[in-house]
């Protein structure tokens, strides 16, 4: 198996691309890494000279020196002296082929095309043998990083430095997170669905209930409440189930729970509801109004209405 997975060289003033290795893979991570080093790439200019992006299964290292930073992506078995000492490999191939000037005149993205069968040499070198090639010994790296050990970074401390950069730190965090959500499955989509028509059917009986409400001394109003309620519970599980948000697990719980009681409060009044109806059978003196809020309430609820006994 492939240690060093991908090898990228940009220009630090701008994160201009200037070469990079052949990707051959389909790893989920590996893309994942690839993209945080075109985030990692704008903000190099504010970077220490050596760090560290540590991940699940793959680790992220880069050197810059001389206004060229020379990152890859490599498996987190590999040690990081060797994945520095590759660095340095590859610096002293790079710069053997291309001065200062060509790197500062680049326009272009990938200027430097005939490199790139240069770094896939290197790297295949290095996953076969697992050591140098050129004049850095693997002694002489673990020596320099045991004195200046690498900064251990996040992809956040990327996002928010790239942010403070362009002054826009919040909207740059937050992509970030909204990157992190998984792929939408298809119970998932039938959730939102059901959820959207839940809160859709929520709605149009509280908005219905309130008209008799107001017609019959706001006696209702508790019934209203319950629907509109819901709904908004229904539609804030829309929201967390779209959008990153931090403790997620808990404000889903909470919601849930709401939306419960409120459905257990509104069968409570259509059992009270029919409670009655069935002593106005028995007692037919009891009123019974068209405009009761408990007989409306099972009206909106159920989506049928009782009509009055014979005897009335």
């Amino acid at each position: 198996m492939s240690l060093i997975l991908f090898a990228f060289v940009v220009r630090v003033r701008d994160g201009l691309p200037l070469s990079a290795s052949t990707d051959f893979l389909h790893n989920k991570e590996l893309q994942e890494r690839k993209q945080q080093l075109k985030v990692i790439s704008k903000s190099l200019s504010s970077l220490p000279e050596r760090g560290t992006v540590k991940g699940h299964e793959l680790n992220i290292h880069f050197l810059s020196a001389e206004g060229v930073s020379y990152m890859t992506v490599c498996a987190c078995s590999l040690p990081a002296a060797t994945a520095f000492c590759f660095l340095e490999d590859l610096r002293w191939e790079f710069t053997a082929c291309f001065d200062n000037s060509a790197v500062a005149l680049a326009r272009r993205p990938y200027p430097f095309l005939e490199f790139d069968s240069a770094i896939q040499k290197l790297q295949q070198h290095y996953n076969q043998k697992g050591g140098p090639s050129l004049e850095v010994t693997l002694a002489e790296v673990q020596e320099d990083l045991r004195t200046s050990p690498p900064q251990v970074l996040t992809i956040e401390d990327m996002l928010l430095t790239n942010g403070a950069a362009n002054g826009h730190v919040e909207q740059t965090a937050a992509s970030g997170q909204g990157q992190r959500l998984e792929p939408v499955s298809a119970p998932g989509i039938l959730s939102l669905v059901l959820n959207i028509m839940c809160a859709a059917l929520n709605l149009i009986r509280g908005v219905h209930l309130i008209e008799y409400t107001f017609q019959d001394d706001y006696d209702g109003l508790w019934n209203v409440v319950a629907f509109l309620l819901a709904f908004l519970c229904c539609v804030c599980q829309c929201h967390l189930y779209l959008f990153h948000t931090c403790q997620k697990k808990l404000k889903s719980f909470t919601l849930l729970t709401l939306i419960i009681l409120c459905n257990a409060f509104l069968y409570v009044t259509v059992h009270d509801f029919l409670h009655s109806t069935g002593n106005r059978n028995h007692n037919p003196e009891l009123p019974l109004r068209g405009t009761d809020p408990v007989r409306v309430a099972f009206r909106d609820f159920t989506g049928r209405d009782l009509a009055a006994s014979p005897s009335q």
